[in-house]
């Protein structure tokens, strides 16, 4: 067996019959069917059953078929990526992420991949997690930073970032000269909170649900800076990144504690469409971020 038979074999089961191959790859019809009878030797099965001016692919072809896919896309890939390589990169790259990578990851990362890259045109948008899922799907994003985990096999994830999720409270707190807050003094604060449907949300309803809190929600947003003005202000208290309030930490605007006993953390990765070759503009993207990530895993311990 060789590519050209495999060639062959895609092109009867593409057009439907050996004289539809024959003009797709301008040459006799009896030169495919000559071929087709080599293969059917070698593996002493009927790859197509003749319907009339027709062909009906058999369970054999079929097979053959499939390899061929694979082996016209490995060269392909190959060839891509070889291509790639020898090329400044440049063109556009549409970049989705949810409001808190969009503040505290997307401007560090886009700087140092600019520096590297600087021909590449990133558009940048954020929403809800949803919505950029369909930004994917509709092929008016590239590539997303999100919030795992991401339960759907149309999309491929892969872990980045992992973040710790800290009690965040305002300066005078009852609670807030404690390092570590036990869990029964949550009972009855109230919380302003992540909008519900978002991952991080779902991570701390389970946490809710495991340690029978009934949270006073007196706040939902999907937005982070909203979270931390009405924490500051004395609307309630949160669960946030730690990353999204390290600055008002270190500046002493808001007080944090871990949740003694408590491990909670959300994992952020990148999520594409599966099944597609991830162009290499993309996949630079991916490595920057790989190459600073341990720039972005603040910890409560470094703030200190």
């Amino acid at each position: 067996m060789d590519l050209r038979q495999l060639e062959i074999v895609r092109a009867i089961a593409e057009t439907g019959s050996f004289t539809g191959a024959g003009a797709r790859l301008h040459v006799s019809q009896s030169a495919i069917s000559r071929q087709v009878l080599l293969l059917e030797d070698e593996f002493h099965e009927r790859l197509f059953v003749r319907l009339g001016r027709r062909v009906q692919i058999t369970a054999a072809g079929e097979a053959i078929l499939q390899l061929s896919h694979r082996v016209f896309n490995d060269i392909r890939d190959t060839s891509a990526s070889i291509t790639d390589k020898q090329k400044t990169l440049s063109g556009p790259l549409n970049l989705v992420g949810g409001m808190t990578v969009c503040l505290y990851v997307f401007p560090l990362l886009l700087k140092e991949f600019k520096t590297h890259h600087p021909h590449v045109d990133i558009k940048v948008a954020t929403g809800g997690t949803q919505r950029l899922l369909r930004r994917l799907r509709t092929r008016r994003a590239d590539l997303a930073l999100l919030t795992l985990p991401i339960d759907d096999p149309a999309f491929t994830s892969v872990p980045v970032l992992r973040e710790e999720l800290m009690l965040v409270m305002p300066v005078g707190h009852p609670l807030a000269a404690k390092q570590s807050v036990g869990v029964e003094a949550l009972v009855g604060q109230p919380f302003v909170i992540f909008e519900a449907g978002s991952n991080t949300r779902r991570t701390l309803d389970d946490f809710f649900v495991r340690e029978q809190i009934k949270p006073r929600i007196v706040a939902e947003t999907e937005n982070v800076e909203i979270i931390k003005s009405m924490v500051a202000s004395g609307l309630g208290i949160s669960i946030v990144p730690f990353q999204s309030v390290e600055r008002e930490t270190r500046g002493g605007s808001l007080k944090v504690a871990r949740i003694r006993g408590q491990q909670l953390v959300r994992e952020t990765g990148w999520v594409y469409r599966s099944g597609e070759r991830a162009p290499r503009v993309v996949q630079e993207m991916m490595a920057t971020l790989t190459r600073i990530a341990s720039q972005l895993q603040s910890t409560v311990d470094r703030a200190s």
